[in-house]
């Protein structure tokens, strides 16, 4: 079974936000829930789903002009995010262990796929300046070193 296949329903996700614990069979997919390249954006929509219930209650219970309402429900999402975004590495790495891995695993693993993108980005630089020097001694002046270097050969074995 692949990764993706293997993900939690809308009420289990729902539950997972809140902070319960998924079956053992979804651990992978915690794994890659907190550590893929968008862990931090899910971290956030996470948090705002968590937030949710309370701003409606700002939205609808409090008798003053909606403005006031909308302001209050403004701020109590930021103030949630702000200090969300504040323990966010935490909060995922304690989602981690929940589904059964070994406590600093999120950090390595994270680590290890930015190692690779570094080196993939690098990679591909030298690819690309060794294409440019290529096109560079491309025509009569790369075909002049062939030409000594096949020439070079016959001399060295005559």
């Amino acid at each position: 079974m692949t990764e993706r296949a293997c993900r939690p329903g809308p009420l289990r996700w729902l539950w997972y936000a809140y902070g319960g614990g998924l079956p053992f069979e979804l651990s992978p997919w915690v794994l890659s829930d907190t550590t893929r390249p968008t862990w931090v954006w899910r971290h956030l929509a996470r948090s705002v789903v968590q937030l949710l219930p309370l701003l409606v209650l700002f939205l609808l219970v409090p008798p003053v002009p909606l403005e006031f309402r909308l302001t209050a429900a403004a701020g109590g999402l930021l103030m949630g995010l702000l200090f969300s975004a504040a323990y966010m590495t935490e909060t995922t790495e304690h989602r981690a262990v929940k589904a059964g891995y070994a406590p600093g695993t999120t950090a390595l693993v994270r680590e290890e796929r930015a190692e690779q993108r570094r080196f993939d980005r690098a990679l591909a630089a030298e690819l690309r300046r060794l294409e440019r020097a290529a096109q560079f001694r491309s025509g009569v002046e790369l075909s002049d070193q062939v030409g000594r270097g096949a020439a070079r050969q016959r001399s060295d074995r005559g």
